[in-house]
């Protein structure tokens, strides 16, 4: 995305999603819950992955990418990469919670992501880029405050959890060139690079609950 730690990974950036396409910049539409519907909202690093990776498990009907998190309304894309805004890449899941529950979410959005850097994910440095949950219902920050302690002790990742766990307040949706990315640009190289191995490791993590079991088949 924007802040990059490694060279290589910046010119992966410059040649990939700020250059060279045309581009929506129309907000997208936020869609009100269907009945029998739940809703999610979770941050982890760059939308474009947690996006696709969500999209993938049965009883995720949409899956919409955006900011929440900060001060700013209706924020643009733009104005989030100054990471002045408060705000963090985050996407939206609308989903059947008798298809999949909360806490099996809860365990995608963590095997999604690595939720023990403190505002970078890989490549991707600011606070745009946090690890955070927002929470509707005290049973749900019940559940994340479980997941927290299961991954903790798991041991999975060397070090502890710094999701941050919030109350949701409101969520923007962003713009229409950001969603469904992953599926639309499979050949852009922070896609193959970046975004890839986080859907593969929520894919690996979650093989029970896939939509489709075959597997990606992007080109490396």
């Amino acid at each position: 995305m924007k802040r990059i730690h490694l060279f290589a990974l910046s010119l992966l950036i410059l040649t990939g999603c700020a250059q060279g396409q045309s581009k929506d910049y129309t907000f997208a539409k936020l869609p009100a819950p269907k009945s029998g519907e739940a809703v999610a909202t979770f941050a982890g690093g760059c939308f474009w992955a947690m996006e696709e990776g969500m999209n993938q498990l049965k009883g995720v009907h949409k899956v919409i990418s955006g900011y929440a998190g900060g001060t700013t309304k209706n924020p643009t894309y733009e104005q989030v990469c100054t990471d002045q805004t408060g705000h963090a890449e985050s996407v939206q899941v609308y989903y059947d919670p008798k298809v999949i529950t909360y806490p099996q979410l809860l365990d995608a959005f963590f095997a999604g992501h690595d939720p023990t850097t403190l505002n970078r994910q890989g490549p991707d440095v600011g606070r745009d880029y946090r690890s955070m949950i927002f929470y509707r219902t005290p049973a749900e920050k019940a559940e994340i405050e479980a997941a927290i302690k299961r991954v903790n002790e798991s041991g999975h990742y060397s070090g502890k959890v710094v999701t941050e766990v919030e109350p949701f307040k409101v969520f923007y949706p962003a713009e229409n060139y950001h969603q469904n990315y992953f599926a639309l640009h499979p050949d852009q190289p922070y896609i193959q690079r970046v975004s890839l191995p986080k859907v593969e490791k929520l894919r690996k993590a979650m093989a029970g609950h896939l939509k489709n079991n075959t597997g990606l088949t992007m080109n490396e």
